[in-house]
C-alpha cells in the first residue's frame, strides 16, 4: 500500500532537508503496512534491509534472552523503530511487535544511505534522531532502574496515560509485560497494583485503569 504523504509528519519532521523534488520521489518510493496488535514487525537476527518508520499505533522493542523476552522500551508514532540497529550491523540485535495496531512507512535502506552520503543536513539529522532515540531509551531505563517497585510500576501507568491523554484508559500490556517493562516479578508487580486500587489510587476493571489520584499516584512516582 502507497503511503499518503501529504499530512504525514514523517514529511515535516524528517525530510525537511530534502529539496521539494527530490521528496516526492522518496515519498512515491515508500510503502505502508499495517500490522495488529501482537504481530511482529521486526525479528530479532532478521538481515537488516529496511528503514521503518512508526506512522499510527504503539510497539514494543524487546530481545529474546535465555530468561525471557526484555522489553527495552515502548515506541509511539514519530519513533524511528529500526534506527537502533540499522546502521551499527547487519542483523537486529532485538524484536519489534505491535501492542495496539499499528502502521508503519517502510524505505529500502540502500536509498537512505545514498541520501546520507550525498546530503549532510539529512545525515545531521539522523545523527540526531538516533541519539535522542538511543537517550530516551536510556534514561528511561535508568529512571526505572533506580526507582523502587512502587514508583516503577506508578510510573508505568503514568506514561500509558499520558499516552492515552486520559486518566481512564485501557491498559496496551500484559501483567507479564509490564512486570518484563520494570524488572520485577509479575507476582509484585500484580501486588502493587492491587495495593494501589486498595488505597484508592486507581481503579482496576480487567485491562483498564482508572486513575483517581494522580497527585498520590505522582508523588509515588517520584520517591526514589
Amino acid at each position: 500500500m502507497k503511503c499518503d504523504c501529504d499530512f504525514c509528519s514523517l514529511k515535516t519532521i524528517f525530510f525537511n532537508t530534502i529539496n521539494p523534488n527530490e521528496l516526492e520521489n522518496y515519498c512515491n518510493a515508500k510503502i505502508q503496512r499495517a500490522y495488529k496488535a501482537k504481530e511482529n514487525i521486526i525479528k530479532q537476527n532478521d538481515s537488516i534491509q529496511e528503514f521503518i518508520y512508526l506512522k499510527e499505533g504503539l510497539v514494543k522493542l524487546y530481545r529474546d534472552t535465555p530468561a525471557g523476552n526484555q522489553i527495552i522500551s515502548i515506541g509511539k508514532p514519530l519513533d524511528f523503530v529500526s534506527l537502533l540497529s540499522v546502521f551499527a550491523d547487519e542483523k537486529y540485535s532485538y524484536s519489534v511487535s505491535a501492542i495496539k495496531d499499528s502502521v508503519v512507512c517502510v524505505m529500502n535502506l540502500n536509498d537512505v544511505k545514498k541520501l546520507i552520503l550525498e546530503n549532510g543536513p539529512f545525515a545531521l539529522r539522523i545523527i540526531t534522531v538516533v541519539n535522542k532515540a538511543t537517550d530516551r531509551i536510556l534514561f528511561d531505563y535508568l529512571d526505572i532502574s533506580q526507582k523502587r517497585l512502587y514508583s516503577r510500576v506508578a510510573n508505568v501507568i503514568i506514561k500509558f496515560s499520558e499516552l492515552s491523554q486520559n486518566l481512564s484508559f485501557e491498559m496496551p500490556i500484559s501483567r507479564k509485560e509490564m512486570a518484563q517493562l520494570v524488572g520485577m516479578s509479575i507476582e509484585n508487580v500484580i501486588r502493587t497494583i492491587s495495593d494501589l486500587r486498595k488505597d484508592n489510587i486507581i481503579k482496576v476493571y480487567g485491562k483498564d485503569i482508572e486513575i483517581l489520584d494522580f497527585e498520590k499516584l505522582k508523588h509515588i512516582r517520584d520517591i526514589s
